[in-house]
């Protein structure tokens, strides 16, 4: 059974839709990757499958349950977990108090979970006094994921991990991404770099004006020379 499947997903802002039919879905364990020019409705998707956009048209479920349309604050119970593009911090508090934060609504001990963070991003354990807004993007963005990663989801959706960051810490997001997802946590992203996402995704969706245009493994779309000329630059 996918862990997540998105139907036919219809839905926009304002009563014009932006995603005209869009179908996805991922296994557990793996990594999914949309990728397609702006405006194809990429991160459009994400936040309809995380409730905080309107679906209109179509059903999206989280291992067999539907969950369309549900509250965010539900969805983070049910085990989906979703890191923005911006405001994905709390730049006032510690990377310590922030990766709390990630865990407010949990009544067990999260102990086990905070090590567990500090295993995957170890640059925030040496940093965990300091308050992120004075680390560096990368930094930030690794404090963003790790309070996700608090409440032990089974799927993490990411928007643009690497926007504005270094070719150095791009590749250290990647690489985390793929220690995460080797951890047993099944990721969906959408990605700027599309020809590295794609090269860790085990499924890559392209879209363009709110459709699917290709779906294939992350190796298949990278060696499509359709998708290679007008998505991948060649």
């Amino acid at each position: 059974m996918a862990i997540f499947e998105a139907i036919n997903v219809h839905g926009g802002y304002g009563g014009m839709n932006i995603l005209n039919g869009v179908n996805m879905s991922i296994e557990q364990g793996e990594i999914g990757v949309i990728v397609g020019p702006n405006g194809a409705g990429k991160s459009t998707m994400l936040k309809a499958i995380f409730g905080l956009l309107h679906v209109n048209e179509g059903s999206i479920a989280l291992r067999g349950e539907d969950i369309t349309n549900a509250d965010p604050t539900v969805l983070v119970s049910k085990g989906m977990a979703f890191v923005p593009q911006e405001k994905n911090i709390f730049p006032s508090l510690t990377v310590h108090e922030n990766l709390e934060m990630g865990a407010y609504s949990r009544k067990d001990s999260f102990q086990h979970m905070l090590d567990q963070v500090y295993e995957f991003f170890p640059p925030l354990k040496d940093k965990r006094k300091q308050p992120a807004g004075e680390l560096s993007g990368g930094q930030r963005q690794m404090v963003a994921m790790g309070r996700a990663l608090m409440m032990e989801p089974s799927l993490l959706l990411l928007d643009e991990p690497t926007a504005g960051l270094s070719p150095l810490y791009m590749n250290e997001i990647f690489d985390r991404i793929i220690t995460i997802n080797k951890a047993g946590v099944g990721i969906l992203m959408v990605e700027q770099h599309a020809k590295q996402a794609l090269r860790i995704a085990h499924k890559g969706f392209v879209l363009a004006a709110g459709q699917n245009r290709f779906t294939d493994t992350g190796e298949n779309l990278i060696n499509d020379p359709e998708v290679a000329k007008t998505f991948l630059g060649g």
